[in-house]
């Protein structure tokens, strides 16, 4: 019988057990982060460097950026390194430190989604008020808020789960630490303890639920009195992206945690694992971009810009070795 002091790593589920297709593994989990950091890097430029963009909406999506290019790296690279070298092993240190960024990260992105509800809910219902209840200090606050909410909450899960006595081996029936797979593991009673933490975290979360729908609640009935079909389309088109991120987040995490165990198998939950914790870093800037005409010129304005001065570089450098030779 072994215990949390004896085990020195974990073992993760693997994708595949031929090595051909460890490695077809590795090629398409290599294209996802180059996916999501291409995606995520042009948002992030281009709301930081278009004036235009330095809104309380636009603050929020940098943000939820910023979030989901950290929950991708948290996860993904050591899923790709194991099946190129041929292992399964993660460290303790290292499932540790994975278990507490994934669950900070995750977090704070609910936490923000929340808050982005708020800040659709005052554009369509209380647009003369928007500018006093969401100023830049306003802003700030919030943010840092979701960052430290999710902070807090990984830290006490983290704590908890790695203060129990592990005794059912060391093989992680998923392809990274997530807590209620570590808790499987657990040989002691008090495992109910961080259950029980769990259970005051999904309220949290009901309750962050019940406010973003009360809000969406409130959108809808503002939109349907507006007499204009333009202005009823502008409408839906400012919420649909959040909307369409939010259903993707919830409804996905929502199964993968409350699923009934008859439901639970190693491949169904690594698949419904890689929808929710995978899929939205690299959806999400496709989501926000496609309808969104003001990101789509800010974008198309970098990369012009980029490509300009890349050319402009290229042609002076030819100069400049003409001039020597």
């Amino acid at each position: 019988m072994s215990n949390s002091s004896s085990i020195t790593h974990f073992l993760l589920l693997p994708f595949a057990d031929t090595r051909e297709l460890q490695l077809w593994h590795f090629w398409l989990f290599l294209g996802i982060p180059l996916a999501a950091l291409l995606g995520n890097d042009l948002i992030i430029t281009s709301t930081a460097c278009d004036q235009h963009l330095h809104t309380p909406r636009y603050f929020f999506l940098l943000n939820l950026s910023l979030l989901d290019l950290d929950c991708i790296s948290t996860t993904v690279p050591k899923s790709m390194a194991n099946p190129l070298w041929d292992t399964r092993d993660i460290s303790y240190t290292g499932c540790v430190a994975q278990l507490f960024f994934f669950h900070f990260f995750i977090s704070a992105e609910y936490s923000l989604l929340t808050i982005m509800s708020y800040d659709r809910y005052v554009t369509i219902c209380k647009p003369l008020h928007y500018g006093s209840l969401l100023g830049s200090r306003a802003c700030v606050h919030m943010a840092a808020a979701a960052w430290g909410a999710g902070f807090l909450t990984a830290l006490l899960h983290t704590a908890d789960t790695f203060s129990l006595p592990l005794c059912g081996g060391n093989a992680v029936e998923q392809f990274f630490c997530e807590i209620p797979h570590i808790l499987k593991l657990s040989c002691s009673h008090s495992y109910l303890r961080e259950v029980g933490l769990l259970v005051l975290s999904c309220l949290l979360a009901l309750g962050c639920f019940v406010f973003i729908v009360g809000s969406y609640v409130q959108i809808f009935m503002a939109v349907l009195m507006i007499s204009s079909e333009q202005g009823r389309h502008k409408a839906f088109s400012t919420c649909l992206p959040h909307l369409a991120v939010l259903s993707l987040f919830v409804s996905t995490g929502t199964f993968v945690y409350l699923k009934p165990p008859s439901f639970s198998s190693p491949s169904l939950d690594l698949v419904l694992s890689v929808l929710y914790s995978v899929v939205p870093p690299v959806v999400n800037p496709l989501i926000y971009s496609l309808r969104n005409q003001e990101l789509k010129d800010a974008v198309r304005k970098l990369v012009t810009g980029c490509v300009s001065a890349a050319i402009h570089c290229l042609l002076s450098s030819a100069k400049g070795s003409q001039c020597r030779s």
